[in-house]
Formats: structure tokens, C-alpha cells, sequence
């Protein structure tokens, strides 16, 4: 039972390691496919796809032959991991470095073609070492890198996917070592997932080094707590708290691989408005704002002109929106007296959540009702943004009249 368990468990784990791989392959090429350093990266999670493809398929087929792309795959990572490593410091690899690892990968990917097990553990003793010789100078480069010549952000992008280096590390080194420390599965895909996330996170700049630590110390520890608390309930041996302890692990940073891409993909949407105006090639605030009106964020905005409001004190007016170009329901400014009447009615003929003041002469609002859960704090900021663009638009209208004037 114990076998069969773990023969699953380890299928499961293969299988989302390469949905993972899957999902950061998808992320990379959304970016920039041709991107020298996404480029580098896509070359290391195909060929690591390649091992787990292998595992997946002698796991199912039962079939030897299929063995070749596990230690196919295994042959390229050292290879993978110094290009990938070269192109995040922007420098080479020393040569000796060049040289073991070429030598390596061509001895190994020979070897690879004989995929019965006649002549292990002695290869797989060689590839360990191999690929412990290979994370070693990748390591070497990154702890030793110089520092200046980086980015703030590129100093960031190598400290993740440093870090991902030493916990996939150990796990891959159990993996060669499996027989011998009684191990019921391989737990590199556990390490595979990690890096993932980590690489995921990297296009989160927004989210700190810290906020990225303190995440994956609580999933590890949910990971072990669940799977003690499973093992304890079911009285499992040893082995069977293994398996359930990394299958908690496995799933909980898959979706969080998962959740990383999606909220990574609404972001990158979120900036469609910011898109519009970056792009928008009109000088007039009218046309501006119709065109506006068919985005998402602003669906169906009233624009209000001066005859609309006429029963409002336009010097009223003016000192409303002095003091706030966009004028919030859940935050309105506290005027008193007539002011806040003024703000009061705004609101409420229009059903408007906010109202922005989009020129002054002649006197141009528009009101849009968004509900309180569908926005967002950048949300905030766009319509913030889209105030401004106006006014400035409505301004240089007013100059260019006064001109030909």
C-alpha cells in the first residue's frame, strides 16, 4: 500500500511541477520572449520540463526508454543554471568554469542515451557531483557578483533566484540519494515549484524581499503542521508522513505559482486605462473623456456641463474642487455650510460614487458610479490621473483660444 501510495504521490508531484514550469513558460513569453535574460530563463525551464516530462512518462508507461529525457534534462541544468546566472550578472563565467561544465554536460548527455540502470549508481553518483559542481559556481558568482554594476531591481532578481538555489539544492541532492537515505519519493519538484514562485514574484516588484521570506516560512510551516496533523490522524508510519507532508507542500505552492501568475496577468490589465491615456493623440477634453467613457473603470460617466448645475453657486464650486479635483462619496472634504450641500446634491442627482472636475471656463464635470468592491486603490490614483489630463487638456484649450483670440 505504502508503494502504491508513493508511486501516486510522486506522479501528482511531477505533474505540478511541470504545471508550474507551464505556468512560468506562459509568463515569460507574455513579457518579452526576446528578452536576453527571459530567453536564458525559457531555456532553463524547458530543459527542466524535460526531466519531469520523463518522470511522468516512465511513471505511467512503465517504460524504461523514456528514462533518457530524466537524465537528458539532468545532464543540461548545470548548463542552464551558469547561462542563466551569466546573464542576470551581465558577465561571463570564468573559463575553467566553461570548460567543466561543457565537458560535463557532453559526457553526461552521452551517457544519458544508455537509459538502462546497468552502469548506477555510479553515473548518478558522477551527475550529482556534476550538478553540486555547477550549482556551486552559479552560487560562487551570484554571493561574489558586483554589486554596483547592478540595478536595484537586477540585485533583487538575483537574490530570488539565488535563494531558490539553495532550497532546491539539498532536495535535488536527496534525489540522487534517495536508496540510500530510505526516501519514498523524490522532493526536487518540491524545489522545482519554489523556484517558480520565486521567479513569478520577480515581476512583482511592489512585494519586498521580506514580504517574500515571511510568505514562504508560513507556507513551509502550514506544509509540516497539516502533514503532521494527517499523519497523526491516520496513525501513519514515517514514509506515509513524508508523503503527506510533501503532498500539503506541493499543493500549497502550486497555487500560490498559480495565484502569483493571475494576480501578475490582473495587474498588467489593470493598466489598460493607464494604457489609453499614455496613447491618446486628441488636445480636446470633450473627445477625451467620450472616448474614455467606453473603458471599464469610467463605464457609462455622465459628463455635466454648467447649464446642468445652474442652480449651484459657481464660486462654491470653485472652492470645492480647489480642495478636491476628485471628489469622493466615501471621503467627500469637510466644507461646512453651503459647500457641503453643493457636494451632497452632486452625489445624489447623479447616483455618483465620485465626481471630477474637468475644466473650470466653461464649467465641465463628470460623474461615474463605481461600487466600493470593485475598486481598487489604483483605481484611485487612474481617475486621479484622468483629472489631471483633463484639466491640462482644458488649460492649453483655453490658451490656444485666448491666442488666436
Amino acid at each position: 500500500m505504502t508503494g502504491l501510495a508513493a508511486e501516486i504521490t510522486q506522479l501528482c508531484m511531477s505533474l505540478a511541477a511541470l504545471l508550474g514550469l507551464l505556468t512560468l513558460q506562459r509568463v515569460l513569453l507574455r513579457r518579452d520572449r526576446r528578452d536576453p535574460i527571459n530567453r536564458r530563463l525559457l531555456f532553463c525551464v524547458r530543459i527542466t520540463m524535460l526531466l519531469f516530462i520523463g518522470r511522468v512518462l516512465v511513471a505511467l508507461t512503465g517504460w524504461q526508454m523514456f528514462r533518457v529525457l530524466v537524465l537528458m534534462g539532468a545532464a543540461f541544468i548545470p548548463m542552464a543554471a551558469l547561462i542563466l546566472t551569466e546573464g542576470l550578472l551581465r558577465r561571463h563565467a570564468p573559463p575553467f568554469a566553461k570548460k567543466i561544465v561543457g565537458y560535463g554536460t557532453i559526457f553526461f548527455a552521452v551517457s544519458a542515451l544508455w537509459y538502462w540502470s546497468h552502469i548506477d549508481p555510479l553515473r548518478l553518483m558522477g551527475l550529482m557531483v556534476f550538478q553540486l559542481t555547477g550549482f556551486f559556481m552559479a552560487g560562487w558568482m551570484i554571493l561574489w557578483r558586483d554589486r554596483g554594476s547592478l540595478s536595484a531591481r537586477e540585485n533583487s532578481t538575483v537574490v530570488r533566484i539565488g535563494a531558490s538555489l539553495f532550497f532546491f539544492i539539498p532536495l535535488a541532492v536527496a534525489d540522487f540519494l534517495m536508496a540510500r537515505l530510505g526516501l519514498p519519493i523524490q522532493f526536487s519538484a518540491l524545489g522545482v515549484l519554489v523556484m517558480c514562485w520565486l521567479a513569478i514574484g520577480v515581476g512583482r516588484a511592489q512585494i519586498g524581499h521580506r514580504v517574500v521570506l515571511m510568505n514562504f516560512v508560513v507556507m513551509v510551516a502550514a506544509g509540516l503542521l497539516v502533514g503532521l496533523l494527517v499523519g497523526t490522524i491516520a496513525a501513519l508510519d514515517w514514509n506515509g508522513l513524508l508523503l503527506s507532508t510533501a503532498t500539503v507542500m506541493t499543493a500549497l505552492f502550486l497555487v500560490a505559482v498559480l495565484n502569483d501568475a493571475r494576480a501578475l496577468r490582473t495587474e498588467e490589465q489593470s493598466l489598460g486605462l493607464l494604457k489609453y491615456l499614455a496613447e491618446s493623440k486628441t488636445d480636446d477634453p470633450i473627445l477625451f473623456l467620450r472616448d474614455l467613457r467606453g473603458h471599464p473603470l469610467v463605464e457609462g460617466a455622465a459628463l455635466i456641463s454648467r447649464p446642468s448645475v445652474a442652480a449651484l453657486q459657481e464660486d462654491v464650486l470653485g472652492k470645492i474642487f480647489d480642495e478636491a479635483p476628485v471628489l469622493r462619496r466615501a471621503d467627500p472634504p469637510k466644507l461646512g455650510g453651503l459647500a457641503d450641500d453643493h457636494i451632497a446634491h452632486l452625489f445624489e442627482a447623479y447616483s455618483a460614487t465620485h465626481v471630477i472636475m474637468v475644466a473650470r471656463r466653461p464649467l465641465m464635470l463628470i460623474a461615474l458610479s463605481m461600487p466600493s468592491l470593485s475598486i481598487s486603490p489604483m483605481a484611485e490614483y487612474e481617475l486621479q490621473v484622468v483629472q489631471r489630463m483633463a484639466a491640462l487638456m482644458a488649460v492649453r484649450r483655453e490658451e490656444k483660444e485666448e491666442l488666436n483670440g
